[in-house]
């Protein structure tokens, strides 16, 4: 039933406004992630395949907009008297003009949306890893689908909406996402590569991002969005906005900077793509912890994210998963790090910097049991997405006309072509008759049979080379012609 004007306006003046508009902002803010995710993959790709990466974060966003509305903010923030999942009291968004609780300043609706924002940016960070330069888009979007109902929403009850892992034995800390944006999205990525298979090796030759400056573009953006992000996950204008922010940043900083040494080390070249990695893995540290510890603890965080998410990225070459873009490394054991130094730095002070959340910290107040809350949560969450994205897999991809991977020639061609008939660039390394093209193995007799223009231009240069220098020399454009 629709709320008529009166109830909301009665509602409505009980509202601080500034709360309102600081939700509406922060939302604003935080979905610029999502483009910044498009363009960082993007780069990240070959020519080939760079629009299916601005393309598949785009419209999986689009499509998890309805899930959220549909049942998934439902299913993740209603109570429902179990420790598990959510019920359908909020379906279809039909009881979010009231209050969260009774003393909310603020509409529900805004902390749905700004809820919203996360799966959103979850999302993205895990569409690129879904096609990667060999998945298709139908099937990847049915997963993100059916993995935002029955993997993102049950976890986001567990830690936000009431569920198990905020009320055992004190709770688990994680300010913003460690566990439901970090850990779901690298493991489960790391599990559909899996299930997606390797590139084929014959296709990988000069694999190498094609642009850096798009790559910066992406980082940049996602830097801004984060600060929001992290800043505005404790729900109201305090002191820990700031404080969350700057913890952010230094993580950030000190993970970027520690990546680019680790590479400098092998390379002699600092590495832009270096900084911009070591600055993801420190912002995904800060994600669950920025809430929590002291800014000190921060630098300490973000060099260990840059050590040990730099050394991670070799976790794909063990498991001889193809996890192209090193979503585990750079986010998922990220977000693990940055849990485990809330077990640790967990700081009571710095937690009830916004005035509400009352919880004994960690190790630095003497809580000892912390860590091992940390640990359970983290091993629940890991065991929990990677066990659900694998049935998710194999279902899928036996349903008729939902095969995850595109065929060997599609993948040759490049997703691009094969899956939207558009390029990001006017040059690519694909032509549209790419097929009709054979392999010149040879100086004349193979050459000659990959393409007719080809063996014009060589029967040219034959020609000139066996004729008399007092002979006109032949115009090969003109014999082309």
């Amino acid at each position: 039933m629709i709320p008529t004007r009166r109830e909301v306006f009665l509602e409505d003046k009980e509202y601080e406004p500034a709360y309102v508009l600081l939700f509406t902002i922060a939302s604003s803010m935080i979905w610029i992630m999502v483009p910044g995710l498009a363009f960082l993959y993007s780069g990240l790709s070959r020519r080939k395949s760079a629009l299916s990466m601005l393309w598949i974060v785009i419209v999986s966003s689009f499509v998890c907009v309805f899930q959220w509305y549909f049942w998934g903010y439902s299913l993740a923030f209603s109570k429902s008297g179990n420790s598990f999942i959510g019920n359908l009291h909020a379906f279809g968004f039909k009881t979010v003009l009231g209050k969260t609780n009774d003393d909310s300043v603020y509409p529900q609706i805004a902390f749905a949306i700004f809820q919203m924002q996360f799966l959103l940016v979850t999302i993205a960070i895990m569409a690129g890893g879904l096609v990667a330069e060999r998945g298709r888009f139908v099937p990847a979007l049915v997963f993100m689908f059916c993995w935002a109902t029955v993997v993102y929403s049950p976890v986001v009850y567990w830690i936000w909406g009431g569920g198990w892992a905020s009320t055992w034995r004190g709770g688990a800390l994680d300010y913003a996402g460690g566990g439901p944006v970090e850990i779901l999205s690298g493991v489960s990525v790391f599990v559909y590569s899996a299930f997606l298979g390797k590139r084929n090796p014959t296709l990988m030759i000069n694999f190498r991002p094609h642009n850096i400056s798009t790559i910066f573009l992406g980082t940049s953006m996602l830097y801004v969005g984060w600060l929001f992000f992290n800043g505005f996950s404790c729900g109201n204008a305090s002191v820990k906005v700031p404080y969350s922010m700057m913890n952010t940043h230094l993580s950030g900083a000190f993970g970027a900077i520690t990546w680019c040494l680790l590479d400098y080390r092998l390379e002699g070249k600092w590495s832009m793509v270096g900084i911009c990695s070591g600055c993801i893995s420190g912002l995904v540290a800060a994600t669950p912890a920025s809430g929590f510890i002291p800014l000190w603890a921060s630098v300490i965080m973000g060099i260990v994210s840059g050590v040990v998410c730099n050394f991670s990225t070799q976790l794909k070459y063990l498991c001889h998963v193809d996890d192209s873009l090193d979503v585990l490394a750079e986010h998922g054991i990220a977000g693990m790090i940055g849990l485990l130094f809330n077990g640790i730095f967990g700081s009571a002070t710095v937690a009830g910097y916004d005035g509400v959340t009352d919880h004994a910290g960690g190790w630095i107040d003497h809580n000892w049991k912390q860590l091992y809350i940390q640990i359970v949560y983290i091993l629940a969450t890991t065991a929990y997405s990677a066990a659900v994205t694998a049935i998710l897999c194999f279902v899928i991809n036996k349903i008729p006309g939902l095969h995850l991977r595109v065929d060997y020639n599609a993948e040759e061609q490049g997703v691009d072509e094969d899956q939207i008939g558009e390029f990001a660039y006017d040059y690519v390394e694909v032509r549209r008759d790419f097929l009709d093209w054979g392999a010149p193995l040879g100086y004349q007799t193979e050459a000659a049979s990959a393409a007719p223009a080809a063996a014009e231009v060589l029967q040219a240069v034959d020609a000139s080379a066996e004729g008399s220098s007092n002979e006109e020399p032949i115009n090969i454009s003109e014999k082309r012609d």
